[in-house]
């Protein structure tokens, strides 16, 4: 049963490897949104076990960034969350199960596939060396660079681009080792600073107990809360969620594992989300996806079996059975900086899979979906980007 499966240094070292996206949307979703951290946690931990164990290979576990980015910042309510979770559950399942999303795929170009993932990727570098300067977005939350370390500058230099500059340099250097690899080096280090300069935070609980999730701990969304997920979240994500979680990720599955991918379907990867939201809907926890970023942050730091998922997801389960609410006290010992290091070599992992485009047209339309996703957001540039990949294949226009 688990002939297929490694267990190993390197496994463990690519199932961190997307913590820098996937950590600071929780934590952040828990405490400005109001969801349940073990509903949260434990769903994240379930989904990564019961994917892998399923695909029998490396499968991401992500938040939904556009449901997630705009909940952080307008502070949403949890049901709101809630309800977005079980709606696009529910289209997932249905464009999955009636093979609808094979006919997306159809209609989609590789251009278009390419310029998903390139603008991905351009988004986590990014994002990475945001978190390395203190300017994210949930850093403006707190209002500092560093929020749970009581250092924050040494000198005239800022603790977090000190730290960030050291860990780049040490994942440069450890990238293909694989006696110490790069995500597990640089993310024990992260833990040990944030021992070592980190405020004093009570992680253990006071008593000893096992924290399960309740069945519907927070209240059912009201019928104004599924009208305004509909609108406001679900049918903005929709769009990237096809194009980067479906497409995009079962495309970049093949690229890296070949014909061990063929269990990973366009339609497998609809219904597997399908389910996944449906039940974290039930336990208070967050919209959730696969995703072509997580993929390349998996396997860029070690992750190529199934053995990543099963220890990344023990390790999500066993933290939050124990400590219960407290788990997000421990995942904020890793300092912000940290997380962008990982997604820094993240992006630049994915981004780099432009590299087979070949024609000046294919090569236009991944730009152009890069360029209107920094204008605007990927949604848009996935579907802009079809329309003139489709427009090019005209032998009179030329690039």
């Amino acid at each position: 049963m688990f002939r297929d499966l490694a267990f190993n240094r390197r496994e463990l070292a690519g199932s961190l490897g997307d913590l820098g996206t996937l950590l600071p949307i929780a934590i952040a979703m828990v405490l400005v949104n109001g969801l349940d951290p073990v509903g949260v946690f434990f769903s994240i931990g379930l989904y990564y076990l019961v994917s892998g164990l399923y695909f029998r290979l490396t499968v991401p576990v992500q938040p939904m960034k556009v449901i997630g980015a705009y909940a952080i910042t307008t502070a949403l309510s949890a049901e709101q969350i809630l309800a977005s979770s079980l709606l696009i559950g529910g289209v997932l399942l249905f464009i999955g199960a009636t093979g609808a999303i094979d006919i997306i795929r159809k209609w989609t170009p590789k251009a278009a596939v390419r310029g998903v993932q390139l603008a991905t990727g351009v988004l986590l570098m990014s994002g990475g060396v945001k978190f390395i300067l203190g300017t994210s977005n949930i850093q403006a939350i707190h209002g500092i660079a560093e929020p749970y370390l009581l250092l924050q500058r040494l000198g005239p230099l800022p603790i977090g681009i000190l730290i960030g500059v050291l860990g780049f340099i040490l994942a440069l250097l450890l990238l293909d080792n694989r006696k110490f690899p790069a995500g597990l080096v640089v993310v024990a280090a992260g833990l040990a600073i944030g021992l070592a300069l980190g405020r004093q935070i009570a992680i253990w609980p006071e008593t000893w107990a096992v924290h399960l999730p309740g069945f519907m701990p927070l209240p059912f969304p009201a019928s104004a809360d599924f009208t305004f997920a509909l609108l406001i979240l679900v049918l903005p994500q929709l769009p990237m969620t096809v194009g980067n979680a479906v497409i995009a990720y079962t495309d970049l599955s093949r690229e890296y594992f070949g014909e061990r991918a063929a269990k990973i379907t366009n339609r497998r990867a609809c219904l597997s989300m399908g389910l996944a939201n449906i039940f974290s809907f039930t336990v208070g926890g967050m919209p959730m996806c696969h995703g072509a970023g997580g993929l390349a942050a998996h396997y860029r730091f070690g992750a190529r079996t199934a053995g990543s998922n099963i220890m990344i997801g023990m390790i999500f389960l066993l933290l939050v059975l124990g400590l219960g609410s407290n788990i997000v006290d421990f995942f904020n010992l890793l300092p912000m900086s940290v997380l962008g290091v990982l997604l820094v070599f993240a992006g630049a992992q994915l981004a780099l899979t432009i590299m087979d485009l070949e024609s000046r047209k294919e090569l236009f339309v991944a730009i152009l979906i890069l360029g209107i996703t920094l204008a605007a957001n990927l949604a848009a540039g996935f579907l802009f980007g079809i329309a003139v990949a489709h427009l090019l294949r005209w032998e009179r226009l030329s690039i």
